[in-house]
């Protein structure tokens, strides 16, 4: 076998495993939340499946959220429009954590049907955008701002 035909052999080797490699950390790393409606469908199939730890995406219901007095633990109510979940949370609640921001929850579903929540993380949406109107946005009928010079 010719040298060149051994290299060639070798780097098909080498980039075939790396690539297998690749695909398959790809599969094993990639994180699935589950809504609150096929939550609700995962547990009337097999009732046994609230003991699992689960990642749940949703939206904070408006007006739901209740801070305990000493600051580290609260309850809300997540939906997905379809099926609401009280939740129930202990620890540092992010910043963004607000009304109607969207979140991911994970945690165990327990038998009275709350969310039992170890970790909360909040969406940080486009909130630190300028409303139209604004200084530095056009006004909302797309004309050019007098205070600013046409070039």
């Amino acid at each position: 076998m010719k040298a060149r035909n051994k290299f060639l052999l070798g780097g098909v080797l080498v980039l075939g495993t790396a690539s297998y490699l690749m695909a398959s950390s790809i599969n094993e790393t990639a994180t699935y939340y589950l809504t609150p409606g096929e939550l609700a469908a995962k547990v009337s199939d097999n009732p046994r499946f609230s003991k699992n730890g689960v990642k749940v995406g949703a939206r904070v219901v408006t007006g739901t959220i209740k801070r305990d007095p000493g600051g580290r633990e609260l309850t809300f109510v997540m939906t997905d429009g379809k099926q609401t979940y009280p939740v129930h949370y202990r620890g540092v609640t992010p910043d963004t954590f607000t009304d109607g921001v969207d979140i991911v929850v994970e945690g165990r579903l327990d038998s009275n049907g709350v969310f039992q929540a170890t970790t909360l993380l909040a969406k940080c949406a486009s909130r630190y955008e300028n409303a139209p109107g604004q200084p530095g946005m056009p006004p909302a009928g797309g004309e050019h701002p007098a205070s600013i010079p046409k070039a």
